[in-house]
């Protein structure tokens, strides 16, 4: 049986379980991810939607249906995103108050990135996904 890992916004309102199951990571450089981070990547975590569970607090929704942003109702934090037609996550690995098992292993839409960001680490770089 796998660790289970928990997560929280930046004011505490909401928290959420996640299996340390994870089968991809990375950091994403997309305009989409850039706007709804504030930074230049997002690093996530990608997992099938049924093994997390918020466990406390509302969420806000902000995209369609199948493809969305989920955040903290309270203090905006993004927590998670709804990818995949909607089977599967993309955990903000900033979000997670435990150390997951896995680490981010490729840069993504790096073709996108900010003009002002330099990535210096030797992960691979990829122009789209």
């Amino acid at each position: 049986m796998s660790r289970v890992l928990q997560g929280r916004c930046g004011c505490g309102a909401v928290e959420y379980e996640v299996a340390d199951e994870f089968s991809y990571a990375a950091n994403c450089h997309c305009s989409r991810c850039r706007a709804a981070t504030g930074s230049a990547f997002k690093p996530f975590a990608g997992i099938e939607r049924d093994k997390l569970t918020v466990t406390e607090g509302e969420l806000t929704t902000f995209g369609e249906e199948d493809l969305n942003d989920k955040r903290c109702a309270a203090c905006g934090s993004l927590l998670y995103s709804v990818v995949r037609e909607g089977k599967w996550v993309h955990v903000a690995l900033g979000s997670l108050a435990d150390d997951p098992s896995i680490r981010p292993s490729e840069h993504i839409y790096v073709g996108s990135k900010a003009p002002w960001f330099e990535i210096t680490d030797d992960l691979p770089q990829n122009e789209e996904l």
